[in-house]
């Protein structure tokens, strides 16, 4: 095989070999791959001990009594309960509502951010605040809420000054109900569907807008038949992780209505810090029905992102 040598401006300069065209690819060393490997190890690590290994708890415990001895009156009771199963249904109705709002609400907004023609500096400031807020929950954002609309809050005095009614006891509003944690979950779920959503309306090529344009196409046309089918399997499933993200919440959900609210990480959490309710078996039992769930809306978002890459690459 020999090498080709082009002359350029006087200058002699080592073209690829004659052999293949381009060049060969040169293979990556084994020391590079190994330097690859040991880099994502404490990811498969951490996975193990802090997914795997305690999942793998969940499902043994589900199956043993407080003695230790195997039952399947854990899984009956948690499938069968009254308290257990209403628990379910407001967790699922929480999921629901705040996962249709987020992702409806928050792809207005994201598509304002992004292809709104807002400046960069609002642009910018506008995607900060989504990273920070999206992170914002527990405690903090429970106290927010409190303080803002809650009975003696800020909004709500200052309505009651204003329009002499007070929503609680005229208009029988209560922030304390799953309508008033549903408003508080928006907080966090809006900002996570701008973060998700704004990578793929980045991906929409000015080049389709052209084509559709000069096929005499208008904006409902692009829209209709090919922003919103390609965008369709990431809306889908943003909403998927939205309602994943608002079934596993505990933290805001306790520190806002303590007992008040019957759902599911409140169950649980009765169930195994050894209170009167102390049931550790049980409280597995529902883990593991959240854990169903949770793998079922990660399993459906993987798919439809898949899917979605191979327009928005």
């Amino acid at each position: 095989m020999t090498v080709d040598r082009l002359s350029v401006q006087g200058s002699v300069v080592d073209a690829a070999p004659s052999g293949k065209k381009g060049g060969a690819p040169r293979a990556r060393p084994p020391r590079s791959r190994l330097i690859d490997w040991l880099a994502v190890g404490p990811f498969f690590l951490f996975a193990l001990l802090f997914i795997f290994l305690p999942s793998l708890q969940i499902f043994i415990r589900s199956f043993q009594d407080r003695e230790g001895h195997f039952t399947f009156d854990n899984i009956v009771t948690a499938a069968t309960g009254v308290d257990f199963v209403n628990a379910y249904q407001a967790s699922l109705s929480i999921s629901l509502i705040t996962a249709v709002g987020g992702a409806a609400f928050g792809f207005l907004l994201a598509y304002a951010v992004i292809m709104g023609g807002l400046p960069r500096a609002l642009r910018t400031f506008m995607m900060t605040f989504s990273g920070v807020a999206s992170n914002f929950a527990g405690v903090p954002l429970a106290f927010a809420f409190i303080a803002t609309m809650g009975t003696a809050g800020l909004i709500t005095r200052l309505f009651e000054a204003i329009t002499g009614v007070n929503p609680q006891r005229d208009l029988g509003f209560s922030i304390y109900t799953i309508w008033g944690l549903s408003i508080v979950y928006m907080y966090f779920q809006f900002p996570l569907m701008v973060l998700v959503m704004a990578p793929a309306l980045d991906g929409l090529r000015r080049e389709w807008r052209e084509a559709c344009e000069n096929l005499g196409g208008r904006t409902y046309h692009f829209w209709r038949y090919v922003a919103l089918p390609i965008l369709l399997p990431s809306l889908l499933g943003t909403t998927i992780l939205l309602f994943g993200n608002a079934f596993g919440a505990y933290a805001t959900a306790y520190a806002f209505s303590g007992s008040f609210i019957n759902l599911v990480p409140i169950v649980i959490g009765a169930q195994i810090k050894g209170d009167v309710l102390y049931n550790p078996g049980l409280g597995n039992a529902l883990a593991l029905g959240m854990i169903v769930i949770m793998a079922l809306c990660m399993t459906g978002y993987g798919l439809l992102q898949r899917r979605s890459a191979r327009w928005l690459r």
